[in-house]
């Protein structure tokens, strides 16, 4: 198979340079709102954008800086006091993480982030981003860093805008909120905004531009790391990773929907690693796949990595030429086409329909999206991941629960249920329907003290369904074990695979069971049950008549 795919050249071209119109305003924004200044925005998306799609696995993904990396990003700039040495640092390690990611073929794991954690985190991002963003529509600075710090310096600059970059940040609204689809396909409107924004902004001088933009090629870093900032960079390369490998294979799941194709997990997280590995080296902010950039790729013909190839070389056109054009760009112009993609992260579809849908997963959505603004995404992601997983752990712990409760067999075995009866309620049955999780091991002891009461002679556990157990269920079922011996009743198991077998004996749980209780099959095991509570029937005649 060839490494580059021609047979739909005309619309990887035209896609590409679609794709790199669309980017050009948003690489701008991206990168003054990152700190690092409006030129490693646009190094950002040439580099990562030209590398992730040469070396990844989704054909028509673009990649390029996102909103969610930048949230991140800007505030490892903040944190690092602005050092490209160990910003860019940072950068590069995620780039590295996320190839190791890939050739350990955790792409698969990824994907498995529960839909409301995504959910939450993004829409937090969202509600950052503009966070961010609005002090600057009237004309001012965030005073700090950080999302409290720019909430409360909204009031100052509300009270006291700069009317000129106040009208220039509405215009902007209007225009990438209103911008008609039928131009759309022509000009995007972020783009329409930026230029109009821009040359009325030339004319009505006064409101806040961004000035001086280096021009021409981008030159190499240095990384280093000194021994105060080591925890900060690791974190942060940590969280770039991983963030960024999310927001990849989620825009690689829609491009796969549009395209009815499927794409390399593994092989998309290491383009996506080499392209922020090499953007790190020469200034470029990070990036991730781009859903709204790839969306339009497609829709403009884009199919395979020779369009996301074409944006990259679009853009580095115009960073080696046209670069000091974009010093009159007023801030709340970008500020309005970020307020935007804020917007568009914010997942307002699932929010207006959250009320219809599971309880549990709009609290763990509202839960991630406070914590990621007012705390940090790291937390918001793990408390997220990790509520989520026992919240799952408690269903499917209910589910095993309900499954291994004291069963009567029905028709399907009329001789096993011939003798349930016989034995009058003194033999108790407990299938276990599947894998038993350390969830319902915690209330396997409680389960089998309910239904195994006074008078009952013999509890049958079948593992015949049951594929493995963990340590949690083999310590459950020793607990079961010494209560039968000092209550003197019956524990028989049927059932139980080699594996099983040998992982109770190996762990001394076999042993607190006679040998002569251990059966293949549920039918014998119940056989000799009752043929033992006969004989102890004979043997003692007041006990059966006490079990009635």
């Amino acid at each position: 198979m060839a490494f580059f795919d021609k047979s739909n050249l005309r619309g990887d071209i035209m896609g590409g340079i679609t794709a790199g119109v669309v980017a050009l305003p948003l690489a701008l924004a991206f990168g003054e709102a990152s700190g690092a200044g409006p030129i490693a925005g646009l190094y950002g998306a040439i580099i990562v954008g030209f590398f992730a799609s040469l070396f990844g696995g989704t054909g028509a993904q673009i990649s390029g800086p996102t909103g969610p990396m930048i949230v991140v990003f800007a505030g490892v700039f903040a944190g690092l006091a602005g050092e490209p040495q160990l910003v860019f640092l940072a950068v590069i390690l995620a780039g590295v993480i996320q190839i190791l990611l890939g050739i350990l073929k955790f792409g698969q794991y990824i994907k498995l982030v529960p839909y409301p954690v995504v959910s939450g985190f993004m829409s937090g991002i969202g509600c950052i981003i503009i966070a961010l963003q609005t002090a600057r529509l009237f004309g001012h600075e965030p005073v700090g860093k950080g999302t409290i710090p720019a909430l409360q310096s909204i009031p100052g600059a509300v009270a006291d805008p700069n009317w000129i970059a106040l009208g220039l940040g509405i215009l902007t609204l209007v225009i990438v909120f209103f911008w008609p689809k039928k131009l759309g396909k022509f000009v995007p409107g972020a783009l329409a905004a930026l230029v109009i924004g821009t040359l009325i902004s030339v004319a009505m001088p006064g409101a806040p531009i961004l000035g001086d933009i280096p021009t021409g090629l981008p030159s190499l870093i240095i990384p280093t790391l000194t021994q105060d900032a080591m925890f900060i960079v690791l974190e942060a390369a940590v969280l770039l990773a991983l963030l960024g490998a999310i927001d990849s294979l989620l825009t690689s799941l829609v491009a796969d929907n549009m395209t009815r194709t499927r794409h390399n997990s593994d092989k998309e997280l290491i383009g996506q690693g080499i392209g922020n590995g090499i953007a790190g080296l020469f200034g470029g902010i990070p990036g991730a796949g781009a859903t709204m950039r790839t969306v339009v790729n497609i829709r403009s013909g884009g199919s395979t990595k020779i369009s996301g190839m074409i944006h990259g070389a679009l853009l580095f056109a115009v960073a080696v030429s046209l670069a000091p054009l974009a010093e009159q760009i007023p801030h709340s112009v970008l500020a309005g086409i970020l307020v935007k993609v804020g917007y568009d992260i914010i997942d307002v579809a699932y929010l207006k329909r959250a009320h219809k849908g599971p309880r549990w997963d709009l609290i763990l959505m509202t839960l991630v999206l406070v914590l990621t603004v007012f705390v940090d995404l790291i937390t918001a992601v793990a408390a997220g991941v990790v509520l989520a997983a026992l919240a799952f752990v408690k269903q499917v712990a209910d589910i095993q629960l309900k499954n291994m409760a004291s069963v009567e067999p029905g028709t399907d075995h009329p001789e096993e249920l011939r003798m349930l009866r016989e034995a009058g309620g003194r033999i108790t049955v407990f299938d276990f329907g599947g894998p038993l999780s350390f969830g319902a091991a915690a209330d396997l002891g409680h389960q089998v003290r309910d239904k195994w009461k006074d008078g009952q002679a013999a509890l049958i556990m079948d593992f015949s369904r049951v594929p493995d157990v963990d340590l949690s269920a083999i310590k459950a079922i020793e607990t079961i074990a010494e209560d039968a011996e000092s209550a003197g009743k019956q524990l028989l198991i049927s059932g139980a695979s080699g594996e099983i077998n040998d992982l109770l004996h190996g762990l001394d749980v076999g042993q607190k069971i006679p040998e002569n209780h251990w059966f293949a099959d549920r039918t014998v095991a119940l056989t000799y049950a009752l043929e033992h509570l006969k004989q102890r029937d004979l043997n003692d005649p007041n006990a059966a008549k006490v079990a009635s």
